[in-house]
């Protein structure tokens, strides 16, 4: 939230020792601070969630819990992390400095307490803080914006995929026409699939999706997402070749996102497989575990670059990687990082030789 002229600054001061804590008070009284006292560093943490302080000025020399460890607990939870924490100590040496930084004060100040550098480092601090919130409230409006329009984006495509249903089912379009027709149609279901994976990926960092796992036959899943690239295969002149046990291979997943996380890695290898080239989906149980799982995606397209491993699975990298030509990136390699670790698994990507690339899910 963006801090408000008429909103005073909250500024919380932890220390064990009363007289202390009632001296720092009255030099910051001179500044329009609102200032919370708090006599312990195991208090602080108690009622962090109900103080929410603007700059935290704490002690270090604290029974129970030290001014170090309450500033490392508190810069290890991403709710507060971003509160600036300046220590207040009597130590003065390169160890205790470094102690400091590594817990993840953002400032120091040295006993006794001098009024005048006391308000300059708490309105340096502030500055900083106010302009996080900033940025928090403009990154907000985006996200919101954003979601507004993939819903308004909903009805224009339910109009345009129930037409173009229609029709293909009239059966009355010359062949070619019948061919654009279906292009058009699996365009459109890209699309809505695009769609579906911002608003998961968005609940997703949020903590709002609840996976609906139940036991579902992989060898089925990677068959029915098959069927539906026929077509693309066709078209694209590349052989699809499916590399699967005999018999069923029970998982127990979310069918509807595991298979959407499938659809992606063929999409994708796909997308960029050379006419006349093989893409293969390769199923086979995990020698150290019969209740886990590899799937692998493998094409032979251009590949990816090895410094490029772990940043296509970064949402924030794809932008940056797309303007520097790296092929094979998007969102949609980002969804598929999210869904396969919401299922305790890990993904990867690794060379196909001589050429291609090898997308690897543990699951």
């Amino acid at each position: 939230m963006l801090q408000n002229s008429s909103v005073q600054s909250h500024i919380c001061v932890v220390d064990d020792n009363p007289m202390a804590r009632e001296v720092i008070a009255e030099q910051l009284s001179i500044e329009p601070y609102r200032v919370t006292l708090v006599a312990s560093g195991l208090q602080l943490l108690e009622q962090l969630e109900t103080i929410q302080p603007d700059v935290i000025l704490m002690d270090v020399m604290m029974p129970q819990l030290s001014g170090y460890d309450v500033c490392h607990q508190i810069k290890q939870n991403p709710n507060y992390q971003h509160i600036p924490i300046i220590l207040v100590t009597a130590l003065n040496s390169r160890e205790d400095m470094l102690q400091g930084l590594n817990a993840g004060a953002d400032e120091f100040l040295s006993k006794p307490v001098n009024g005048s550098e006391l308000r300059a480092r708490v309105r340096t601090m502030l500055r900083i803080k106010n302009q996080y919130d900033a940025l928090q409230a403009i990154m907000q409006l985006r996200e919101d914006l954003a979601h507004m329009l993939i819903h308004d984006m909903r009805n224009p495509l339910t109009v345009a995929t129930l037409y173009n249903n229609f029709l293909l089912k009239r059966n009355r379009l010359e062949p070619r026409d019948k061919e654009y027709a279906t292009l058009v149609h699996n365009s459109l279901v890209n699309l809505a699939g695009f769609l579906d994976e911002i608003l998961t990926v968005a609940k997703m960092e949020e903590g709002k999706l609840q996976l609906l796992r139940a036991s579902y036959d992989l060898n089925q899943l990677i068959k029915e997402v098959a069927q539906n690239h026929a077509d693309i295969t066709q078209v694209n002149e590349v052989t699809l070749h499916l590399d699967l046990p005999t018999q069923p291979q029970l998982a127990f997943i979310d069918s509807t996102l595991f298979k959407r996380v499938i659809d992606n890695l063929l999409s994708n290898a796909l997308k960029y497989a050379p006419e006349g080239s093989q893409v293969t989906i390769r199923l086979c149980k995990n020698e150290l575990s019969e209740q886990s799982f590899c799937l692998q995606i493998v094409d032979e397209g251009p590949g990816i670059a090895p410094e490029n491993y772990g940043r296509i699975f970064d949402r924030y990298e794809v932008v940056s990687l797309k303007k520097s030509g790296q092929e094979q990136v998007g969102l949609g390699l980002a969804f598929c990082k999210m869904v396969v670790e919401a299922h305790d698994g890990r993904i990867s990507v690794s060379p196909n030789t001589p050429t291609g690339a090898i997308f690897t899910v543990h699951i």
